[in-house]
């Protein structure tokens, strides 16, 4: 008697498992939509349907995953700097001054631009303001953390916190340089003396 292969339906989890997945596609490709969004055409541009078009999806789908234009923006941005953090743990052991220059790097980039935007949106909108706040603090003290473990920084040491803060907040600062022109020459100068001074200062 030959084996009788059950219908998908047989089991509820086998049933559940394809429109779970295609809620989890959905989602994501909403969070990365805004986030382009958000670096493309700043917070006044950036409305749910136009990050549902941008993703392929309707306006009640976008809604359905987040009910407001706050939550779909501090999600997405919550979202991609995650992704950002596990891309910073993945990295290889290597030294200082390419260390310096991938931590820069996360301030150059569509993330830092969507970044901004919010910022300067909560700094006009009040019930977006304390979502952002504990948003940009939790995201800080990660990426903190993580630099720490890739500098191989001693924290106990006098100075060494304030050391790898001020590489960060320099980082940010390039960020910003590179919003309205491209940086890249001038930026490559000041990451090369910043990872000699970084790499002197932890020695």
């Amino acid at each position: 008697m030959g084996v009788v292969t059950p219908p998908n339906n047989a089991f509820p989890g086998n049933a559940k498992s394809p429109k779970q997945d295609r809620s989890r596609a959905t989602r994501q490709r909403l969070l990365e939509a805004a986030v382009a969004c958000l670096a493309a055409h700043g917070w006044v541009g950036s409305t749910v349907s136009v990050v549902a078009e941008r993703a392929g999806v309707s306006r009640g789908a976008a809604q359905h995953h987040f009910p407001t234009r706050e939550d779909l923006f501090t999600g997405a941005v919550e979202y991609v700097a995650e992704e950002r953090s596990a891309a910073l743990r993945a990295l290889p052991v290597q030294g200082r001054a390419e260390v310096v220059a991938a931590l820069v790097d996360l301030y150059t980039g569509p993330l830092f631009r969507a970044a901004l935007q919010l910022w300067v949106a909560a700094s006009n909108e009040p019930q977006l303001r304390p979502r952002v706040t504990e948003l940009e603090a939790r995201v800080g003290r990660e990426t903190h953390r993580i630099a720490v473990g890739l500098l191989g920084a001693d924290e106990t040491r006098p100075g060494v916190r304030e050391t790898v803060q001020g590489l960060l907040d320099m980082a940010r600062g390039l960020g910003l340089a590179n919003v309205l022109t491209d940086d890249t020459v001038r930026r490559r100068r000041v990451v090369a003396q910043w990872a000699e001074l970084v790499d002197r200062a932890l020695d």
